[in-house]
């Protein structure tokens, strides 16, 4: 299955906290480090095509107030604004013409510019790789969905909170459409 035209990558929340060792993480997160090398490879097939490429940040204000429930679960405090945790890993990071879109829940199209962006763009298909699939990745999907986007989630591209919790998304999110999940080679 070669890119569709009139699609976009979605780069979600590939940011520097995650790069603290694994059970140090206020984000717990598996094999971060493989995952950021596949997210380079799909950044460089879809920049080769010139397609759209969008960013994503979670970030939180300095004075939390902004993380609703999400501090009830699992996660630490994390990706709060201007420090360095919240950068965008050095590997991944946006080039001129990509569009970044900061974020304050799971979802990118929650409270975000993201469905007038992709609807300017043309865009009917989201290729969605980054972090978590369980939380983030997941959220973003389903939403896309809801928006009728045909959704692929490049899964080598992607992890979670453990491999359990990616299998479990990762079937969740089979489940919308039966084919959401992709490798790298597929987008050739």
């Amino acid at each position: 299955m070669a890119i569709l035209s009139k699609s976009a990558l979605l780069v979600i929340d590939a940011q520097k906290g995650l790069l603290i060792p694994e059970g140090k993480q206020p984000m717990p997160c598996v094999d971060v480090r493989n995952a950021v090398r596949k997210i380079a490879e799909v950044l460089e097939i879809f920049r080769r095509k010139k397609l759209p490429i969008i960013h994503f940040m979670e970030l939180h204000r300095k004075e939390m107030v902004d993380f609703g429930r999400e501090l009830d679960g699992t996660e630490g405090v994390h990706c709060i604004e201007g420090t360095k945790d919240a950068e965008i890993i050095d590997e991944v990071k946006p080039s001129d013409g990509e569009f970044i879109i900061g974020k304050r829940r799971y979802s990118g199209f929650f409270a975000t510019d993201l469905d007038l962006l992709l609807r300017g763009l043309g865009i009917e298909t989201v290729y969605i790789t980054g972090f978590l699939t369980d939380v983030c990745v997941h959220y973003t999907a389903v939403d896309a969905h809801q928006y009728n986007y045909r959704v692929r989630i490049v899964e080598d591209a992607v992890r979670g909170s453990s491999w359990e919790a990616h299998q479990a998304a990762i079937k969740a999110i089979r489940y919308l459409q039966r084919e959401a999940i992709i490798s790298i080679e597929d987008l050739f």
